[in-house]
């Protein structure tokens, strides 16, 4: 069974990104779940999803933590594994991963991927995966959080598009508070399969993925290729 993993740059829904992962999975329709922890299921964000999945061949559900035991009879593992894809979106990457890890969804998170649920998503959606990275969920400054290491790397989402992201990145990897790791740009994805780069896309070509890394003479961004235009 394939492990697959797409991560965009972004955490904003895309007909392309939403339809490639669709396509990874193999299935004519599949069950296609949207989990919104990171962002306090706002219903604009869901709205959004929804309005996205009626532009592709696919079952939207969008999986929601507020819930109580009287309403909900299905574990969130039942609901996890019964799909076919899963894109998480962006937010507060600190908070949304606390929730999961109380309610046993990092867990089921797990049990899928290695069962061959795509996985994916973008901002906080695509820093989860990863070992660690930076992230806006604390006051004042961007600040390190861990993720749950499907891909024992670390990541910076956003690359492009904020600032301080890009030097940030490459100061933590160079003090080693991160390990290497892969950056996007806000419209690029990276597509991982059993673990490793299978290939990069974007929504055009001013967007790219990056392998960032140490060698004994400093830091080296190398642009991931190919990279694929997609629509």
């Amino acid at each position: 069974m394939k492990k697959q993993l797409l991560v965009y740059g972004s955490g904003r829904h895309t007909v392309p990104f939403l339809k490639y992962m669709a396509e990874a999975t193999g299935k004519k329709k599949p069950n296609l779940c949207f989990i919104p922890t990171a962002s306090g299921e706002d219903q604009e964000y869901i709205d959004s999803f929804y309005q996205v999945c009626s532009q592709i061949n696919v079952t939207p559900h969008v999986l929601s933590v507020w819930i109580n035991s009287y309403d909900q009879k299905e574990s969130f593992e039942e609901i996890i594994s019964s799909m076919d894809a899963i894109v998480v979106g962006g937010g507060n990457t600190l908070n949304m991963l606390a929730i999961w890890k109380a309610q046993g969804i990092d867990i089921a998170l797990i049990k899928a991927y290695d069962n061959g649920v795509v996985m994916g998503g973008g901002s906080a959606g695509s820093l989860c995966w990863f070992n660690g990275g930076t992230t806006d969920s604390r006051p004042k400054e961007l600040s390190i959080v861990e993720g749950m290491s499907f891909i024992d790397k670390s990541h910076c989402p956003h690359y492009n598009s904020e600032k301080s992201r890009r030097p940030l990145y490459h100061n933590n990897i160079i003090s080693g508070e991160l390990t290497d790791g892969y950056a996007c740009d806000d419209r690029s994805a990276i597509h991982f399969i059993d673990d490793k780069v299978h290939t990069s896309v974007s929504l055009d070509p001013d967007n790219n993925s990056y392998y960032v890394y140490l060698k004994e003479d400093g830091l080296v961004e190398e642009e991931l290729i190919p990279n694929s235009i997609i629509s």
